[in-house]
């Protein structure tokens, strides 16, 4: 994690696409040492949605190309709890997708958006405005 957060806004960036994958990245604690450290807060907040957002993107994109066996092996799902994320999903619809980066839950939510086919448009806006809302909470409280 050191060599993240000494690469300044890059390495936010990095950690922020990774974190929305399902590695077990934390991009708030990279944001607040940079914060900490002097980096432009609106810079860092911009950086950290974008890097996040693009990582969700990438979990939608395999939700929607591969094989519905291939994401529960990928998210280490039986099939009765992938019915229920689907379930919780088709439930709170589109709405979900403002708590992606909730730990988790965010994950399977971005990859069943893509099984699902959710409008491009509509998951890339929810997505954003969720990130982004979570990322100024941390920016707002260390600041």
């Amino acid at each position: 994690m050191d060599f993240l957060s000494e690469n300044g806004y890059l390495g936010l960036f990095i950690t922020a696409f990774l974190s929305a994958t399902i590695l077990p990245l934390s991009s708030e604690l990279v944001l607040t040492g940079l914060l900490l450290n002097g980096l432009s807060p609106a810079k860092l907040l911009m950086i950290a949605t974008v890097g996040n957002v693009l990582g969700s993107l990438t979990n939608y994109y395999l939700g929607l190309l591969a094989s519905k066996t291939v994401i529960q092996k990928w998210l280490r799902m039986t099939e009765s709890q992938f019915e229920n994320a689907e379930a919780r999903f088709n439930k709170y619809g589109l709405a979900a997708l403002l708590f992606a980066w909730v730990p988790v839950i965010g994950d399977p939510v971005t990859v069943i958006a893509g099984i699902l086919r959710v409008k491009l448009l509509w998951f890339i806006i929810l997505l954003t405005v969720g990130k982004f809302l979570r990322y100024a909470f941390v920016v707002y409280f260390v600041l």
